[in-house]
């Protein structure tokens, strides 16, 4: 089993990278604009054209999800979030619709929800299915900041499994007491021509690539890696069992920086962040039980 390191405890709010005695932290963000950027799943703020949406609910756990929004591509880039006890688990169920987000000025989004009859889902970034303990934080993963294109296909097929393979790791590692939290910032490509598929009626984008990158907290400290996935029009191939091979789509976090262009999990400080985002493809897959 792969040893992790030993880090000091830490809560789950704004304050997670603030504690003393952690070490240099050289590329996390500056919060002056955004406090909440101080959080673990934040990546690095792209700036310029993009903007945070930071999504509260009226309750004790305040920020449900964030989401970075490039208003000149009119595209969101990322949503990040996290796992835990308190927010993990209920049965709201889903909210009907895909509602514009109040938190977004108008401007900076098409005047039609362009799905409609485009022949793509509305992808879910933060999963309905990771906020079912109220139904305000249920209602904000509806909306259409917190969407991207997906074929039918791919989001009921390898996508969603990628999904519930991680309320699994939240769900059964936190009845074993194995895991406190966990951070989770995922989103399609949209900076680069050869990492977009198409665009619907040549304003949306659809990507070409998804991703999930996840950092998993415990008493033992950190440990981290990244699901890439190309968005395909047809199913992937199941092994004998039926099910999706999702090792096959396993990376470790400085890979996925390299192909996306975004840091991640930048307000670890430096050692910590290096040691967990270099980690072999091999023994990420050893530490996370994937196969």
């Amino acid at each position: 089993m792969l040893m992790l390191l030993t880090v000091l405890s830490c809560s789950k709010d704004e304050n997670d990278a603030k504690l003393p005695g952690i070490a240099e932290n050289k590329n996390k963000n500056l919060t002056s604009v955004y406090p909440e950027a101080a959080r673990l799943e934040f990546p690095k703020l792209k700036g310029g054209q993009s903007i945070v949406l930071i999504h509260r609910t009226n309750d004790m756990y305040g920020v449900n999800f964030c989401t970075e929004w490039d208003t000149q591509k009119k595209s969101q880039r990322w949503s990040c979030y996290q796992m835990h006890k308190g927010n993990y688990g209920g049965n709201v169920g889903r909210y009907d619709g895909y509602p514009f987000d109040e938190d977004l000025d108008y401007k900076y989004y098409f005047t039609s929800d362009l799905y409609y009859g485009s022949g793509y889902d509305h992808g879910h970034i933060c999963p309905s299915a990771d906020r079912q303990y109220s139904k305000e934080a249920n209602r904000q993963t509806f909306f259409l900041t917190n969407m991207q294109p997906q074929r039918n296909i791919f989001n009921a097929g390898i996508w969603q499994k990628m999904e519930q393979k991680v309320r699994d790791w939240v769900d059964n590692g936190i009845k074993r007491g194995a895991l406190d939290t966990l951070y989770v910032c995922k989103g399609g490509t949209i900076d680069r021509d050869d990492q977009i598929k198409g665009y619907i009626q040549n304003q949306m984008i659809i990507p070409k690539f998804f991703f999930m990158a996840l950092l998993a907290k415990n008493a033992s400290g950190y440990k981290a890696f990244a699901f890439w996935v190309e968005h395909k029009d047809t199913d992937y191939d199941t092994d004998k069992q039926g099910n999706y091979p999702l090792a096959n789509f396993v990376i470790n976090i400085r890979e996925l920086e390299t192909l996306t262009g975004i840091d991640f999990f930048c307000n670890l400080d430096d050692e910590t962040e290096d040691h967990v985002e270099t980690l072999g493809v091999e023994n990420i897959k050893s530490a996370w039980g994937l196969k």
